[in-house]
Formats: structure tokens, sequence, C-alpha cells
């Protein structure tokens, strides 16, 4: 592989980049698992953009299905029409829950999925043949993340990415603890016991706000990027789904990274037993064809809708996009004819045997936690005392430089694990069609990237 260092000097950019200091490399063209860039450099995607490029780039089935819907209808307005590819998708969708989701609402990202679904909950109290309009309140976690609207924002429990906005946030949210046994379980506790602590934690915070004013608790299946590919301990999801369903609360489950096969089946839920009222799904939708994401509306609330308004209140310009519904069907069909959910389930297990035994003795290593094909990586100062690097030290967003600039491998950094500022992660989130040799190839370049920042596994890190 080419170990080039790219050049940050470019002619001024018109983009608002994510540095106004620095152009990020330029990518011409992709394919497979890889980027080329504007250099030649041949960089391995290992965490599909932002967990996104399932499928890897230029798949030729996605394509076609692109050009066939943009050959019979690109756009359409939404309130005012349908098209076979948005009602093939949404009964795709619908199927795939076994019925249990009973309709569907195409938005054009993650975020706008998260939007449109706190304005479904609100409007699901209102329609109640009692409407209870005190319901004006959610209940998220700490060091979660639902998306980067005002709203979404406002449901997100990251400190650091909440900051500037502060002021700005809407006031009718508040966090519980996220379930993180690494940190969070207390010495000798039970994965019951501990269940037990979260789920009474809901309770008091339900109580606290007052039950009958809280709309819903949203809750990532599987926590992503900011808390670093935490699954479930057994039982959570179901006591904290009781908690809602005592205090006639929704239970949503925000899945736009770890759903639609992410995390070794179709949707995270499955795998815990349990059944949200609301759910949202986005990235391994459309894979990074179109940019897409939708609203999974359960039986309960669509039952209610029906017997009020008749109608959802919240529409987008770009809701229910044929040509990015034709795009997610095709991948989602693609998906299905491969087999590759049971690969994401397959290699996952592999990549996380492999991840253990390279960098798992590394003394700045705390833990390697994942499921299916989203793995991270926690950094510490010391394993024994799980102390953090100090956030001004970047340790995360330089091991990802690294690997850009000197083996040529795209990772995920990630930040604030610890309380929302401190607290290091690489994560990885590759596409569901690699092999057991893409995974050797991942696991050395990320290793490589990290004991080129933080030395061998034999020595301790100091910065």
């Amino acid at each position: 592989m080419s170990q080039k260092v790219f050049s940050t000097e470019a002619p001024p950019s018109s983009v608002l980049h994510a540095s106004l200091s620095i152009n990020p490399p330029k990518i011409v063209r992709a394919e497979g698992h890889y980027l080329y860039t504007t250099d030649g450099t041949k960089i391995f995607d290992a965490s599909g953009g932002a967990a996104v490029s399932c499928l890897g780039h230029n798949n030729a089935r996605v394509k076609r299905a692109i050009m066939d819907q943009l050959n019979k209808v690109e756009y359409t307005f939404s309130p005012h029409f349908t098209t076979d590819a948005y009602e093939q998708l949404a009964k795709f969708l619908v199927d795939s829950t076994g019925g249990a989701m009973k309709k569907v609402f195409v938005t054009g990202s993650g975020s706008e999925a998260v939007e449109a679904c706190l304005k479904m909950a609100r409007q699901y109290f209102m329609e109640l043949p009692e409407p209870q309009p005190q319901r004006t309140r959610f209940i998220a976690r700490d060091r979660s993340y639902h998306g980067n609207t005002i709203a979404s924002l406002s449901v997100s429990g990251h400190k650091a990415r909440r900051a500037i906005y502060e002021p700005m946030l809407l006031q009718n949210m508040s966090f519980v603890s996220p379930c993180y046994p690494y940190r969070d379980m207390r010495k000798g506790e039970t994965d019951e016991q501990y269940v037990a602590r979260l789920a009474q934690e809901l309770e008091d915070e339900f109580q606290r706000v007052g039950p009958n004013t809280v709309c819903g608790v949203v809750l990532e299946t599987m926590a992503g990027l900011t808390l670093g590919a935490v699954a479930p301990v057994p039982g959570y999801l179901k006591a904290m789904k009781a908690v809602c369903e005592r205090h006639g609360a929704l239970f949503v489950l925000d899945e736009v990274l770890a759903g639609m096969g992410r995390t070794g089946t179709l949707h995270a839920w499955e795998q815990e037993d349990v059944v949200p009222d609301l759910q949202t799904v986005a990235k391994g939708l459309g894979a990074g064809y179109a940019p897409i994401g939708a609203l999974l509306v359960g039986k309960k609330v669509v039952d209610v809708l029906s017997q009020g308004t008749k109608a959802f209140m919240h529409f987008q310009t770009y809701h229910g996009h044929p040509t990015a519904c034709a795009a997610a069907y095709e991948v989602q069909q693609v998906i299905k004819d491969e087999g590759l959910v049971e690969n994401c389930r397959k290699m996952g297990i592999y990549l996380g045997e492999r991840l253990r035994d390279r960098l798992g003795v590394h003394k700045n290593v705390g833990e390697i936690r994942g499921r299916g094909l989203v793995w991270a990586i926690e950094l510490v100062q010391d394993r024994v005392t799980k102390a953090p690097f100090p956030v001004q030290t970047k340790v995360a967003p330089t091991i990802h430089a690294a690997g850009l600039q000197k083996f040529a491998i795209a990772l995920l950094p990630g930040g604030g694990v610890v309380d929302g500022m401190n607290g290091d992660l690489v994560v990885l989130a590759p596409p569901y069609t690699i092999t057991r040799e893409d995974v050797d190839l991942i696991v050395e370049h990320t290793a490589k990237a990290i004991e080129s920042i933080l030395g061998p596994a034999e020595t301790t890190a100091k910065l």
C-alpha cells in the first residue's frame, strides 16, 4: 500500500470544510473497498465513511437501479403524489419487521428521521381518544447522539457536540446514564443488578419530571460513535421498555447506525427480543448511494392516527424521494441476495477476535468491543485506572490522520466517551462485503496507526 503524506497546500476552496485551514484529501474515484485520491493514493475505507458505505463503492446493481428510476421519474412531491419506488421500499421495511411496524415515512437523512420521530410521538398523544397535551418531554441518554438538527441535537446527550448551541437547544429533554458496563458497572455487580439499577434510574427520572409529561424514551439500540459500539447488556432494553409502558410513554429506538444489518440482524432490536413503538434507520438503508433515512411507525401509533386525523402533521420537500427510494430498495436486495447480513455476523466475530489478538495487550487499549461490523477500541492512559487522555491531546484524531497519511486506511475517530469531552475511540465500520483477508488487512493497518502514535504494546504512551 502507498504511504504518501497528503499535501494540505492547495488553492483556496469554496467549500466550508470541517477545517478552514486544511483541505481534506480529494477523492476522484471509488471502487469496492477503496477510495482513490488525486495523487494516486489507494485508501482502504474501513469506516464506510461514517458507517454508511455498507456495500462498498461503485456497485453496478445499485447504479443501474438509480438510472432506471431517473428514466421514469426523478422527483415528486410526496404529500401530493406517490411512486412505485416509495411504495416498494416502504413495503420492504414493513415486511422486514414481520409487520410489527406498520407504516414508513422516508426522509433525507438520519437527523431528519429523528426529527420526524419526535413530532410523531407528540402527535400520537394529541390524537388519543382523550388527548394528553401535557406530554411534551423526552428522556434520552448521556453521551448519546441522534443528529444535528436543533431537535435531534437537543435529544442527544453528547456534551461536546451540544456545547456552543446549548442556549438554542430545546429544554424539554433530560438524560439518564447510558448502558456502559466497561466504566459504569460496579465491582461484583451482575448483569441483572446493573440492568435493574439503570431501570430504576429511568423510573426515578420519570418521577422527577412527572410521569404524565413524557412523550417517549429515545435510545440507540446499540450505541454508536459517541459511546463506541456498546451493545446492550442482556435484558436492558426490555427493562427500559417496561418502564415506558408503565407510564404510557413511547419506546423509541434509534437505529440510524446500528440498523439495516450492521450488527448482524437487519434490525438490531431483533437480537434483544424487544419491539419499539417508533424506529429510525438511515446509514445502511441507502449505503451512501443516495441521502436517505426513514421513520418506521408501530401498530399502536398507526392505530391512533387512523382513528384521529388520519394524517401525519409533518412533511419535507424531499421526503419519499423516488430516486433515493429506488437506490435504497436495490441496496437491500443486494444485501439479501448476497447473504450480507450473515456475512456481517461471521466477519464481525472474526474482526473482534483479530482485534483482541493484535491489540488486546496494548497498555493504552482499555476495551475492544462491538457487534457485527461495528467495533470500537477505547484508548486510555492506564488500563488499570481507565484514565482517559486529556481532550487537548487529540489522540483519536491524530491516529485517524496517521491512518490516512501513513497506512492508507480510513478510520472513524471518536471523542468524549468518558464525560462528553474526554475519552478517545477508534471505530471500525467496514462494508458488509469484507472477507477474512480484508479483516486481516484492517486489523494490521489499524494497529500500526495506533502504535505509530501510542507506541508498541509493551510501552505506555505519555502524552
